[in-house]
C-alpha cells in the first residue's frame, strides 16, 4: 500500500463514522405541529412570572436552535447576563417589554423583536399590566430546555435576589449573571 492511500483510509473511514453518526442524531424526517397555549412535549414549565411552552426542541432541529412561547402575567424579568455560546431572539407578540443589549435600551410592543448577540450582556422585563407574551429563540440551542426544566423547580415566582441565588444553576447551563434584573 502507498504511503497516500495508507494516510487516507483512517481520514476516510473517521469522515465515514462522522457521517452515519450524523445521520442517527439527524432531524426528524416530518414536521409537527404545536398547538397554541400547549408544549411541543406537554410540560408544565411555571417559569419567573410565567409559562413556558417549548414549540420547537433542540431535538428537533439537533441543537441549532430552539424556540419557547412564553405568557407572562407578572411584570419583571431575569437578571442582566449574557450566554457564552448562544444568541437570543425576542418577539414580542402581546403586551410591552423593555429589553436591554448591551449599552442599548429598547421598548418592544407586539410585532416588534429584539436580537441579543452571544457574549453580550442582555435582559428583558415585562412592563405592562395583564398579560404578556413573548416567543424566545435560543441558537445553537445548548442546554437551555435542561435549564428552563431546572428553573421551573424553583417554582413560578420571580426570585427576589436571582442575581446571587440563581448564579451557580446559569453556570451550569453557558450563561453568567452580569446584573440584577432592568428597572421598569
Amino acid at each position: 500500500m502507498k504511503r497516500r492511500t495508507f494516510l487516507q483510509v483512517p481520514l476516510l473511514a473517521s469522515l465515514a463514522a462522522e457521517a452515519n453518526a450524523a445521520t442517527k442524531n439527524s432531524m426528524p424526517g416530518k414536521g409537527f405541529k404545536v398547538e397554541r397555549g400547549k408544549d411541543r412535549f406537554d410540560e408544565e414549565l411555571q417559569i419567573m412570572g410565567g409559562q413556558f411552552y417549548c414549540k420547537v426542541s433542540s431535538a428537533d432541529t439537533d441543537g441549532r436552535f430552539c424556540i419557547y412561547d412564553t405568557f407572562r402575567d407578572e411584570k419583571g424579568g431575569p437578571a442582566y447576563h449574557l450566554h457564552h455560546e448562544q444568541d437570543e431572539w425576542f418577539y414580542v407578540m402581546k403586551g410591552e417589554f423593555i429589553v436591554k443589549v448591551g449599552d442599548d435600551m429598547f421598548t418592544l410592543k407586539a410585532g416588534d423583536s429584539a436580537f441579543a448577540p452571544r457574549k453580550i450582556p442582555h435582559a428583558f422585563a415585562k412592563v405592562n399590566d395583564g398579560e404578556g407574551q413573548m416567543m424566545v429563540m435560543f441558537q445553537p440551542a445548548g442546554t437551555m430546555e435542561d435549564f428552563f426544566k431546572e428553573m421551573s423547580k424553583m417554582g413560578r415566582n420571580i426570585p427576589k435576589d436571582q442575581e446571587t441565588k440563581l448564579r451557580e444553576l446559569w453556570a451550569t447551563h453557558g450563561m453568567q449573571i452580569v446584573g440584577p434584573p432592568l428597572k421598569y
